[in-house]
């Protein structure tokens, strides 16, 4: 093994950060701690402290982070000036006609606009939809508005002119000339070339409000880290970037903690061979449900973060506030749970750190389904059952119920937001859920598992190995990947193959840049592109395959066959491709993730505890170390299931199996 053998993944969460380490001589190390934002740096070392490492052991660093998006949901955000065409301005104050919330009329039915009006500048030129410049942009017009953007004392600049994706020359001219005064310049071209105007901007906007931030955490750790360390960023997307192509695109690290953990989940379908899966990341603010259809994530190109839609491709992973920290409440005279979280600190009451209020953690204490004084993350936290109870009771005390139903109401609403969120992404595009297996990590996620599965009809839980840390471990499994989405609309009467091949190849040329800078072979890397296809006239397209032929009978009739998939349909009218989303990466490697030991070869019970079931009563359950439990054991409900970090709660009726690769495999029960 060399002296930097060691390849580290680490993903900083809302409540924990993971760490999940391999050597070269294939020994792995993981562990779980308090999340500290003070100093991103030091929290990185703490991690690599608790698995008795330093910086002089690691030759590959992977790293997902929630940063950017709590910066956005929290309003940290850059002041802006936004920089657009004469007429369109206003594009971010008029939005969409959509409310956002329809019914509680006390609510503003729209969002306040990123850029307040006297941040808006126009200048005069036009450019059509079809790429040709109607209005010139004039020499002139760049130095009065570049004058105009260093009067404004704005920290960054988003330039988004009408029709730059077709034709981006005006967008490029000025932010030439904004180079020379400003370091944080977002173009609407770079960042997203599609039609919808009103997205558009907004994305670019908001990539323009988080650069600054962004770019000062990526440079503490590119100038913290010791030389000789390669520093890799988890995107949106599921893929690997460096921090200079971050840089100047943050809203791709965006979802890059969640985005990890389902790509971990991918390897591990593709590994069990199941078909239809469900990523269930219930961690200590957030729960995470993602699909996976035949051992591939699902990507959107468009989804809010806070009150901004932002469009790029990003893993499609739909997010609830019901995760172990969050707080139960009494309200109208019933309970609610989430979305406000006690965090880390001070996390539940529980952990001793002056929590006062009652938590998912708390009420699962009290049930008994986690082990009093059980230590988290390095060790620095140990579970108080006592107080746990207190603040579950006064919750029981404001319902008017005895403290069990309070705490088995707690588990049960955090069930039911998450079967919520389970259903944006199987229901509502006509996807039956009940065929589907839950694969379940997180610190939180395998307690709830097999309640949750019951409740939505589900017969079989996955609980794979490194369960606690599995986001961490997503980001070792994650391939260097550059993918953008544009806009390129063609008729199927009107074929154009050449056009076609033309564009595919000027954007693969363009994202495949950083991969050749960072040494790979051209003939390592692979394009990847999907089609979003849509009858002419249709306002939402359907995401099919272009094979290299770029054949449009092929792709005609895969169109087709989706369509019938998702409405029950398909007419003879002309279709039409929308847009084109081209990603270049490294050949996808399609190896197992990292197996855990073989286990003691013995399930002997480690204690027995009380434990509280829905449909049970209180029930002495048997308590086993995951790590004793070797390939071939099965171990019948009731039973809890720990390792350092995780707990697995297997309900009466339900049964586990362990398999090869160290996976608990659940059958639900009834």
């Amino acid at each position: 093994m060399t002296p930097r053998g060691w390849r580290v993944g680490i993903d900083v969460g809302g409540t924990f950060t993971d760490i999940v380490a391999v050597s070269a001589d294939g020994r792995v190390a993981s562990a779980k701690a308090t999340t500290d934002t003070a100093d991103a740096l030091a929290a990185l070392g703490q991690c690599l402290s608790a698995i008795g490492l330093d910086w002089e052991a690691v030759g590959d660093l992977v790293h997902g982070t929630t940063r950017i998006t709590n910066a956005i949901v929290e309003g940290r955000l850059a002041p802006v000036t936004l920089i657009a065409t004469e007429g369109f301005a206003d594009v971010l104050a008029i939005g969409r006609q959509n409310r956002r919330n329809l019914y509680d009329l006390s609510v503003p039915p729209k969002a306040t606009p990123l850029v307040p009006e006297e941040g808006r500048l126009e200048v005069t030129e036009r450019v059509g939809p079809d790429g040709a410049v109607q209005v010139p942009l004039e020499k002139a017009t760049i130095t009065r508005v570049v004058a105009a953007v260093a009067a404004s004392g704005a920290e960054a600049v988003a330039v988004c002119l009408l029709h730059a994706y077709a034709n981006a020359d005006h967008e490029k001219a000025l932010g030439a000339a904004l180079e020379k005064t400003h370091n944080h310049i977002a173009l609407s071209h770079a960042i997203s070339p599609e039609a919808r105007e009103y997205e558009r901007t907004a994305t670019t906007v908001l990539s323009a409000a988080v650069m600054p931030s962004a770019e000062t955490y990526l440079r503490q750790l590119g100038d913290g880290l010791p030389g000789g360390i390669n520093l890799h960023m988890v995107q949106s997307n599921g893929g690997m970037a460096s921090p200079e192509a971050m840089a100047s695109k943050p809203l791709g690290l965006a979802m890059s903690g969640p985005a990890a953990g389902v790509t971990a989940v991918a390897a591990v379908v593709r590994d069990l061979r199941i078909d239809l899966a469900l990523a269930f990341d219930m961690g200590g603010t957030t729960t995470d449900v993602s699909l996976v259809r035949d051992g591939e994530v699902s990507i959107t190109t468009q989804r809010p973060i806070g009150d901004t839609p932002v469009r790029q491709p990003m893993v499609d992973v739909r997010s609830v506030g019901a995760g172990g920290g969050s707080i139960a409440a009494v309200q109208a005279g019933g309970l609610t749970v989430g979305p406000a979280s006690a965090g880390a600190e001070p996390g539940p009451a529980a952990y001793g750190r002056g929590g006062t209020r009652a938590t998912v953690t708390d009420a699962n204490l009290a049930l008994g389904y986690l082990g009093d004084g059980a230590e988290l993350g390095a060790g620095n936290v140990s579970l108080d059952r006592a107080a746990a109870q207190g603040v579950v009771g006064v919750i029981a005390k404001e319902l008017g119920v005895d403290p069990d139903a309070a705490a088995l109401g707690i588990h049960r609403i955090a069930n039911a937001a998450m079967a919520r969120a389970v259903q944006t992404v199987t229901v509502e595009r006509g996807i039956d859920a009940r065929a589907a297996t839950l694969i379940a990590y997180g610190g939180a996620g395998p307690i709830h598992a097999v309640s949750l599965a019951r409740e939505l009809d589900i017969a079989r839980v996955v609980v794979p190995r490194m369960s606690s840390v599995f986001s961490a471990l997503g980001c070792l499994t994650a391939r260097p990947f550059y993918q953008q989405q544009t806009s390129f609309l063609m008729q199927s009467d009107a074929w154009d193959t050449v056009r076609l091949e033309r564009v595919i190849a000027d954007q693969a040329a363009m994202l495949s840049t950083a991969l050749l800078n960072a040494g790979h072979a051209r003939r390592d890397l692979m394009t990847e592109v999907t089609a979003l296809v849509r009858y002419a006239g249709q306002s939402y397209a359907v995401e099919v395959p272009l094979d290299d032929s770029g054949d449009a009978q092929a792709l005609g009739r895969a169109f087709l066959a989706r369509h019938t998939e998702l409405y029950g349909y398909t007419t003879d009218e002309i279709w039409e491709i929308e847009a084109l989303r081209i990603g270049v990466g490294l050949k996808e490697s399609r190896n197992s993730l990292i197996s855990v030991n073989s286990g003691s070869g013995t399930t002997a019970t480690r204690s027995e505890t009380p434990c509280l079931f829905a449909d049970a009563g209180w029930v002495m359950t048997p308590r086993h170390d995951r790590g004793s439990l070797s390939t071939g054991d099965r171990i019948e409900g009731p039973a809890i299931i720990e390792d350092r970090w995780s707990t697995v709660v297997l309900p009466p009726g339900a049964t586990l199996d362990v398999t090869d690769a160290g996976d608990l495999l659940i059958e639900v029960g009834s």
